[in-house]
């Protein structure tokens, strides 16, 4: 399959990036490419000094989804940092940061996790999507 799959990442809770890291990683399994666009929340998330802290749920998750995202990571459920390093060794899975959010939140590709592939702007982003499906999250 050479259509990619494009994620335009908004949120910065823990439950929706490892979604992203799910679908990411499941397509790069079956040997699509995939275009991730980091913004605004997810790409806070992607600070070198903030990747492994909690990040929180979406408020739609609930007590009873704060537990059930909890009995899944004692049960050994990858990190979705780590389900993104796995899933940029199976295939091709490139990650950007949205230049303007850059812009707004202050911050340098060197502040930025080495996830991080480099910076771009939305039309970069949306010319590498080409014909593929983009899915926001």
């Amino acid at each position: 399959m050479d259509t990619p799959l494009s994620l335009v990442l908004f949120s910065g809770t823990d439950d929706k990036l490892q979604a992203a890291a799910v679908l990411t990683a499941g397509a790069a399994a079956l040997g699509r490419p995939v275009r991730i666009f980091l913004q605004y929340w997810a790409l806070d998330a992607f600070r070198a000094d903030r990747i492994g802290r909690d990040h929180g749920l979406a408020p739609e998750a609930g007590a009873a989804g704060a537990a059930a995202i909890a009995a899944a990571a004692k049960a050994g459920q990858a990190s979705w940092p780590e389900t993104l390093r796995q899933a940029k060794e199976l295939g091709d899975v490139e990650i950007r940061a949205c230049s303007l959010s850059m812009d707004i939140l202050r911050l340098t590709e060197q502040e930025l996790d080495p996830l991080v592939d480099g910076a771009e702007g939305v039309t970069a982003f949306l010319l590498n999507a080409g014909d593929g499906q983009i899915v926001f999250i």
